[in-house]
């Protein structure tokens, strides 16, 4: 293997390089399998999976429920999170960020990269959530499908506004009010997640890309397409490209980008659905464009000149991960000061250089600019006015019409 100087590279770089010698090449990131994992469990295992042993229906808040809170004698945080989601030095034993957290406040946190799928883990906490007892955990990353139904079954705590004073004013505009924690009373997001088209140019040889319909109709790429095996990635993106808006469809609305999917299925157009492997297809050819992860296209262009990517005219899907709070978190207080502080520019541009998935923390460009000009320019990153105002959220869905909908696109997908 060739050898290669940290110092000469960007962060950025860096880590796009660390993750291919972990994995013996740039395919597999923390996004991919996390959405991969997320599409098909609740088929699998069913929604009892998420609502039996006890636990109230869907749709009832109960609002969170006040612990009793140690922060001021217990100087410790427990922050539970995936694997790849936290700058690191080159030494990979160490978190600057989180180390200059306790230099400043003598808060050690105890970290652990213990999620590693999100149904696997609501597994793992439902029985102390269901009985109202302490997780062990002060913060937890959820994607937002998983949040929005803690939030609902009031198994996390409510956030003090005071101690999230940067949270409060950097947040972004585009990820202040999702349907599922109104102006944020629940949760703050450590990252968003763009679904965009990635291609790859020597794959495409020439054929232009520039919509969902592209991928969908042109002869040309025919069993050269890819969409993703998470529902609310392929559909959403199918809905945007139908004039519809994913958080207003309703059930003959999915049911038409079904149908409209299912067709390309039949007629050979979509080589597949696909979860952690889909980077793979896309550096080989085998994909000559797909519906992707932004953060996973950050990375594989690190890698290779001809993956790119385009944002269609009708836009594009966002999520989010999020730090919540769990009942009976023993440290509500140190959790809540440890979130605010990744809302301060400097350990949000760090933490951007090295994750590069989307920064939810308005204002941070020229910080990010010291670290990674390459990174502060990409909008797929750093998202401008004009790229801000493309995306579009999956609406909350009802445990009926999680159940149906998954169902439908198990089918579709052959899951």
């Amino acid at each position: 293997m060739e050898q290669y100087e940290p110092d000469r590279l960007s962060p950025a770089q860096v880590a796009a390089m660390r993750r291919s010698f972990r994995n013996g090449r740039a395919a597999l990131t923390r996004r991919s399998l996390l959405r991969a994992s997320a599409g098909g469990a609740l088929v699998a295992g069913g929604l009892g999976a998420l609502t039996g042993c006890g636990i109230p229906a869907a749709g009832k808040t109960a609002g969170g429920v006040s612990a009793d809170d140690h922060s001021a004698k217990e100087k410790t945080v427990n922050f539970s999170n995936w694997t790849e989601y936290m700058d690191v030095d080159e030494s990979e034993k160490h978190h600057p960020t989180l180390d200059a957290f306790t230099e400043r406040t003598g808060i050690k946190i105890k970290y652990t990269e213990d999620i590693n799928d999100n149904v696997e883990f609501f597994g793992k906490i439902k029985p102390q959530l269901a009985a109202g007892q302490d997780t062990g955990r002060d913060i937890m990353i959820l994607t937002d499908w998983l949040a929005a139904r803690l939030i609902r079954l009031g198994w996390v705590q409510k956030l003090d506004a005071s101690n999230l004073p940067h949270a409060f004013a950097n947040l972004s505009e585009q990820f202040r009010s999702p349907d599922w924690d109104p102006g944020r009373a629940y949760s703050y997001p450590w990252t968003g997640i763009s679904t965009v088209i990635a291609y790859n140019k020597k794959a495409l040889d020439g054929v232009e890309v520039k919509s969902v319909s592209d991928l969908l109709d042109n002869p040309k790429l025919k069993g050269r397409v890819g969409f993703l095996s998470e529902m609310r990635d392929s559909i959403g993106m199918t809905l945007l490209d139908m004039g519809k808006d994913p958080a207003k469809f309703t059930d003959d609305d999915y049911d038409a980008v079904v149908a409209r999917l299912q067709k390309a299925v039949d007629k050979g157009q979509i080589r597949r659905f696909s979860g952690n492997d889909y980077t793979a297809d896309l550096t080989s050819g085998d994909f000559a464009a797909c519906v992707a992860w932004a953060g996973d296209v950050v990375q594989l262009k690190a890698d290779s000149p001809d993956i790119d990517f385009i944002v269609p005219d009708s836009g594009y899907m966002t999520s989010t991960d999020n730090m919540l709070i769990p009942n009976k978190a023993r440290h509500k207080t140190n959790a809540e000061r440890l979130m605010d502080y990744y809302y301060e520019p400097e350990p949000a541009a760090e933490l951007a250089a090295y994750i590069n998935y989307v920064c939810p923390v308005a204002g941070v460009k020229p910080y990010l600019a010291k670290i990674d000009k390459d990174a502060a320019d990409n909008p797929l990153i750093l998202p401008d006015a004009a790229m801000a105002a493309k995306s579009h959220a999956f609406r909350s869905l009802s445990q009926k019409e999680e159940t149906a909908y998954e169902e439908k696109f198990a089918k579709l997908t052959g899951a």
